[in-house]
């Protein structure tokens, strides 16, 4: 068991904002363990975080950061770097975790700052089972690898190629648990529609696709593998996966929920450049 705390060399760090997702990550490291004593959230309403300090001005949040994570809404992007600009240093790395904001458009709006990585995190980094896609150029190696053991502290941290691969990572793991959690909200309906009650079935339903998911991690086996595990030839099984499987409706639906999300991830995109960086862009 671990009894000291895992010192930052990127420290200080400010939150530049503080909702679900950078939320998410702040319990996730406080339950790692990681010192967190020289960060600060920054955030208009000064709403607190437990375990942080939180201030509305920039100019009382102390030493200029050397991490600075971006957990502001992409809208607010603007009126964020008209604020941050002048605290940054050569020496600042700055994570973005908005959603469709290009690493161009960081450089531009960011140009003060020493070097910037783009992350996608999951919510599941809250409880330190999250899914981080990490995208940056020309980050020096020990850069790399303390961004690299700073994220792992938070679940399964990996860095991308390009940036079609972070929206690619991002598209099913980033909004993935919300899609997941549909899937148990509808399995739980059904067993209330066959007589259960609804606490017993949502716990009936949320203890299945968490037994199925450690189980596959345990074994390492494919989800194919487990279905066939499950389903007995001519059994009840089967009867429900044909439905399912039927003019593959449920891989339609899936692939038209994830492009419907990666649609919206380009026009945030899009948003983000502003009129100047949008109209330069095929030019480039």
């Amino acid at each position: 068991m671990r009894t000291g705390r895992l010192k930052l060399v990127l420290n200080p760090i400010w939150f530049i904002g503080c909702g679900n997702i950078a939320g998410a990550m702040v319990e996730g490291w406080q339950s790692a363990n990681v010192d967190l004593s020289d960060a600060v959230v920054i955030r208009p309403s000064a709403k607190p975080v437990p375990g942080l300090r939180v201030t509305s001005n920039y100019a009382a949040a102390g030493p200029a950061p050397r991490l600075v994570i971006l957990g502001c809404k992409p809208q607010q992007l603007d009126d964020v770097v008209s604020r941050l600009t002048a605290h940054l240093t050569s020496q600042t790395l700055v994570v973005s975790l908005l959603v469709g904001v290009e690493l161009e458009t960081l450089r531009q709006k960011f140009w003060t700052a020493g070097a910037i990585v783009r992350a996608l995190p999951n919510l599941p980094v809250a409880v330190r089972r999250g899914v981080i896609a990490l995208y940056g150029e020309d980050i020096p190696g020990e850069l790399h690898q303390e961004v690299s053991q700073l994220f792992a502290q938070l679940g399964y941290a990996l860095w991308v190629n390009n940036e079609s691969s972070l929206a690619a990572v991002g598209s099913v793991a980033g909004a993935g648990p919300a899609y997941v959690a549909s899937f148990v909200e509808a399995l739980a309906k059904a067993g209330v529609e066959r007589g259960l009650s609804s606490e017993l079935a949502a716990t009936v339903a949320l203890e299945t696709v968490l037994g199925t998911a450690w189980m596959a991690a345990s074994t390492h086996e494919s989800m194919g593998d487990v279905v066939r595990r499950v389903a007995s030839p001519n059994g009840t099984t089967e009867a429900g996966l044909a439905v399912l499987r039927r003019d593959d409706v449920l891989d339609k639906l899936v692939s038209l929920t994830v492009s419907a999300a990666s649609r919206r991830a380009a026009e945030l995109a899009e948003e983000a450049k502003g009129p100047k960086l949008a109209q330069e862009a095929p030019s480039a």
